[in-house]
């Protein structure tokens, strides 16, 4: 009795208690972000414990007794704001607030903030959850975290990517070719022929807000993708800073070693990766090419000033970098808000790349080696980088102007010594002094604009323009026979002293789009149409060239070697003359232009659902010349097409925090430049690589199906299944040429089918033991399962321009696709501490692993070539030691695996050799330390 009269007075006590609590209820929105709910924010009774977090869609509860209050809206990188509320028994009051990130004023400071809105890694994942499209993010607060230094290397953290040497991203096993590249949502150029993007190792992570990556196809976007379109979203404004970074780096093997160096290279411009206009195609030759004769002095001045064939000699100096980022935000009346940004950035890197590299010809007997050397490759390359930004922005209206300037050089001196052209010699000697030089400005301006005031009506538009030039000026080669330490015996004529020029200039590119979004319906407008246009059109033009020599034989120190061409040029033992032909020169013309639309609808609380259409029209010209008279009219060669490229993206919310989601689409592909160029690219050691000009667009279908979970604001756990059919898919192969060198051209196949599993998990570790609450782990893993259909005939164009029907080269009639992976891994583990309260450190350690895949396909009997799996493991110590100074050490590849790839000999002609290994070469272990300030 005793004891239910306990339970019962309790009761009436805990009755009574609520009875007499009020409630605080209301949302937070976030100001940088266009006033979208602000989620995973703190909110506090100040002076008390009692607080509580926003969910996903910026919205509190709290119930507390009543009185007087102050409550406390905080979220890390923005200001707290403090609001006064009276709380009533039995009541519920709403408090509504928005949080920005602070900024100047023109008369005062205000706050200086950190952080960047949607650039935490928090607000991507609530992007990711919360968008119906399938796609993920990483922004510049994670890139910081894991010690990432450019784009690329970022990107590979993301479920199903890859970093494949200087061959650029693999999405889900598949090649560049089938990537597409965006800056702020429009179209970008490549500057570099041999890449069908701009290689994204030369994008800092400081210019940069975040990378969304579409692996699915949503109208918006151009349908020339397969693999994944990256949308690069230029930095805003998020606080007022100055920072300067210096960093350092030294690698084992490569940093400290003798290094060989271009002449022109080894002066204050080439440190700067300004050299080049000394390596300039001599201006007496002309805009046409000819079969010029060099006078005496014409001969002499080509080889004088470090225009010549000599090389320094001396030690590699460690890597550099020097980063400034400068952005002010200012506040004015009637809150228009204006900012800028300035980012200027430069990096160098010396490497030294030694292995084997070898080629094998066809013999009914069985496969030989036609090269067998061991080559020494010194590698010296600069990258320079600046971003201007500009923005402005009102309630209703966002104006942004952003200018980028991207220039690299790589300075190569590369040294073959052994076996060349099956010849019994094994002392041949063969060096090839190249620079690769590129330009790239892009200038764009944006705009977004409410139409009504309640913004459910909105028009976003933008154009950029942009130019880009690729040069391999005076690309040098060198061939003879070693006869002692540095002593080649040589003779003039043929290609024992030949230089290249290699322009391609992209004369203009430019890309506009334009959008009208319309959100309609009675569930708080969550309906959207969108109805849009973007396209994006290119002129650009190649010049190849070459300069050879004849005359007498001649032995000589290699590195010092204009001394002796200078003497044998005054004694009349020598002649240069240019020697190039007809195909010189290409231009190639494309054009895309696309109208879309596209409509969201949501179905009660569970179903939502994108579909739309695009239809894009391309045209691809290819003006070029056959063997003949060097000012022949240009014969041209026409690829158009007309695409309807249909898109679905269904998503079910099975819980607040699980969603399901199904993707379905067409698209196409495009292949990359010098991948269809109509010109033969020679090197040294006799192979080349030969575009083909009628190469076919793939058409690819695609399907993807995804399970997510949420458990909290940073952990995900994702399980997904994807398909691809791709018709005409486009490979790399080798072939064998009339001389028996290897050939590096591309075709297309009949089809292929590709199938993977995708997961990915990020938790925190404090779920197995409160002790390691301080960690995280992040694994993201890829199987996958490729079959190519190869078709028993294809088509052949010769010099003439004359196609004709072929059997089938290839060796193999079903095979795996060329560049896919069986699976491939990556993880991080991150620990965060603070040493004290003003002191913060986050160690992570980087790991990633590919599966052996097809490097090249194989043909006339010989099995494929293979590229082996190679461990990257990667430590970064990240340390915020104060308000202005900030440390970041990072140690990476620290299992140092030989990088290689290998002949198979699953092939009907077998390899008759002691050893499969077709090239090899160590990166070497790298240390850097980077030390920043900010003012």
């Amino acid at each position: 009795m005793k004891l239910k009269f306990l339970f019962f007075t309790l009761f009436i006590c805990v009755i009574g208690f609520s009875q007499n609590k009020g409630t605080i209820t209301g949302i937070l929105l976030d100001k940088d972000s266009n006033n979208q709910p602000l989620p995973f924010a703190n909110i506090l009774i100040k002076g008390t414990k009692i607080g509580a977090n926003t969910d996903v869609n910026g919205k509190y509860s709290i119930i507390i007794t009543p009185g007087n209050y102050i409550i406390q809206f905080s979220f890390v990188g923005y200001e707290t704001k403090e609001v006064s509320v009276t709380v009533v028994a039995d009541k519920t009051i709403e408090v509504n607030s928005t949080l920005g990130s602070g900024s100047y004023t023109l008369k005062d400071v205000v706050v200086k903030s950190n952080g960047g809105g949607r650039e935490k890694e928090t607000a991507l994942l609530l992007e990711q959850k919360n968008a119906v499209v399938i796609k993920q993010s990483i922004g510049a607060q994670e890139m910081s975290r894991k010690g990432v230094s450019d784009v690329e290397e970022g990107l590979t953290k993301i479920t199903g990517i890859t970093k494949v040497g200087s061959r650029g991203l693999f999405v889900r096993g598949l090649e560049d070719r089938y990537n597409n590249l965006l800056i702020n949502d429009l179209a970008a150029p490549t500057n570099n022929p041999f890449s069908k993007i701009v290689p994204l190792d030369l994008f800092p992570t400081n210019i940069v807000g975040t990378i969304d990556v579409y692996k699915t196809f949503n109208p918006n976007i151009y349908g020339d993708f397969a693999g994944g379109t990256f949308n690069i979203q230029t930095s805003k404004v998020n606080k007022s800073i100055t920072k300067l970074n210096l960093g350092f780096g030294y690698t084992t093997g490569n940093s400290l070693k003798d290094f060989l160096l271009s002449q022109d290279a080894e002066t204050t411009q080439g440190f700067w990766g300004f050299n080049g206009s000394e390596r300039a195609l001599p201006g007496f030759l002309g805009e046409t090419a000819s079969r010029k004769t060099f006078t005496t002095d014409q001969a002499l001045n080509s080889i004088n000033n470090d225009k010549g064939f000599s090389v320094s000699e001396s030690k590699s100096p460690l890597n550099t970098s020097i980063n400034l980022l400068h952005a002010e935000k200012f506040n004015w009346k009637n809150d228009q808000i204006f900012s800028y940004l300035l980012s200027i950035n430069y990096d160098n890197n010396f490497a030294v790349r030694e292995g084997v590299d070898r080629t094998i010809d066809l013999q009914s007997s069985g496969s030989k080696y036609v090269n067998n050397f061991i080559t020494t490759d010194y590698r010296f390359k600069t990258t320079n980088s600046a971003l201007v930004g500009l923005n402005y922005g009102t309630d209703r209206l966002k104006l942004s102007f952003n200018t980028l300037y991207l220039r690299t050089t790589l300075n190569s001196i590369k040294d073959q010594y052994g076996q060349a052209g099956g010849a019994a010699p094994q002392n041949v000697y063969l060096r090839t002094n190249q620079l690769d030089k590129s330009d790239y400005l892009n200038a764009q301006l944006l705009g977004e604009y409410a139409i009504t005031k309640d913004k459910n009506q909105t028009i976003k538009a933008g154009a950029s323009f942009a130019t880009t030039k690729y040069d391999q000026p005076d690309r040098k080669f060198i061939t003879g026979f070693k006869t002692g330490e540095d002593i080649i015996s040589s003779s003039y004529g043929g290609n024992n002293l030949l230089r290249q020029y290699l322009t391609v200039d992209g004369n203009s590119f430019y890309s506009t789009m334009a959008e009208y979004n319309l959100k309609f319906g009675n569930n708080d407008k969550q309906n959207k149409l969108t109805v849009g246009y973007n396209g994006n059109g290119s002129m650009m033009e190649s010049s190849y060239r070459f300069i050879s020599s004849a005359g007498n034989g001649f032995t000589t120190n290699i590195n010092t070697i204009d001394n002796q061409i200078t003497n044998d040029i005054l004694a009349n033992k020598v002649v240069f003359s240019e020697s190039s032909n007809a195909t010189y020169k290409v231009k190639l013309d494309e054009m895309a232009n696309a109208a879309y639309t596209n409509l969201f609808l949501k179905f009660g609380d569970k179903f939502e659902v994108n579909g739309g259409i695009r239809f894009e029209s391309t045209l691809k010209e290819t003006h070029y010349r056959t063997l003949g008279s060097f000012d022949s009219t240009f014969k041209v060669l026409k690829y158009d097409n007309n695409y309807f490229l249909p898109s679905l993206n269904v998503k079910y919310l099975m819980t607040e925090t699980a969603n399901i989601r199904f993707a379905a689409s067409k698209t196409y592909t495009r292949p990359v430049i010098m991948e269809s160029f109509p010109i033969s690219y020679i090197n040294a050691d006799g192979t080349s690589t030969q575009g083909n000009s009628i190469l076919k667009n793939s058409d690819n279908y695609n399907a993807d199906l995804k399970y997510e979970l949420f458990p909290t604001a940073k952990e995900m756990i994702t399980v997904g299944l994807f398909g691809k059919h791709i018709i005409n898919p486009i490979e790399k192969t080798f072939i064998s040429n009339a001389t028996t060198g290897t050939v590096t051209t591309f075709l297309n196949s009949d089809n292929a089918n590709l199938f993977g599993l995708e997961t990915e998990l990020l938790i925190g570790l404090d779920r197995i033991s409160e002790n390691l609450s301080n960690f995280s782990w992040g694994l993201n893993a890829t199987l996958m399962s490729s079959k190519v259909t190869v078709s028993p005939t294809f088509e052949s164009i010769d010099e003439d321009g004359i196609i004709t029907v072929k059997p089938s080269i290839e060796t193999h009639q079903s095979r795996s696709l060329q560049g896919a992976s069986d699976w491939l891994v990556n993880s991080d583990l991150k620990y965060e501490f603070n040493l004290n309260k003003d002191w913060s450190n986050t160690i992570s350690l980087v790991y990633g692993v590919f599966g052996k895949r097809i490097y090249a396909v194989g043909t006339n009997g010989q099995d494929h070539t293979y590229e082996l799996p190679v461990q990257q493991l990667n430590f970064v110590w990240g340390s915020k030691v104060s308000e202005h100074f900030d440390l970041k050490f990072t140690a990476d590849n620290l299992l140092n695996p030989v990088r290689k790839l290998e002949f198979g000999n699953d092939g009907t002609i077998k390899v008759a050799e002691n050893s499969l290994l077709a090239n090899s070469y160590k990166k070497g272990i790298g240390f850097s330390l980077k030390l920043g300030y900010s003012f």
